[in-house]
């Protein structure tokens, strides 16, 4: 059974830093794009950010470049989304995903994991 389990998330005033971390487990995503997105209260998901696992090869929305950093730890079988000069805008839910190929497509990815609320305060 594929299950990806995001965690991390929480309350943080504007300026801070969080670390989210997605655990994967049930199969070897060596060979797959690790996906980070976004939802906020009414809008649509979001592209947040991605890595190619083999290689490690990143990926960044525009909103969040030079803020935020992912990361895998391959012993571990878990990827990182650390976030820094956290922002209100930045509040959402936040899921990890899993993809054969690089997109920004939310319909292209294959597993999903639960999501993680993260809320930033003014």
């Amino acid at each position: 059974q594929v299950q990806l389990v995001e965690s991390g998330g929480g309350l943080m005033q504007a300026g801070g830093s969080l670390r989210l971390s997605c655990a994967v487990s049930g199969r070897t995503f060596s060979s797959y794009v690790m996906g980070w997105f976004r939802q906020a209260p009414g809008k649509e998901r979001e592209f947040v950010g991605a890595i190619r696992w083999s290689l490690g090869t990143t990926w960044y929305a525009d909103s969040v470049k030079g803020r935020f950093t992912i990361s895998r730890d391959n012993p571990k079988n878990t990827v990182y989304l650390q976030m820094n000069n956290l922002k209100p805008e930045d509040t959402a839910v936040y899921y990890c995903a899993a993809a054969l190929v690089f997109t920004m497509r939310v319909d292209r990815y294959n597993y999903w994991g639960q999501g993680t609320q993260v809320t930033v305060s003014s």
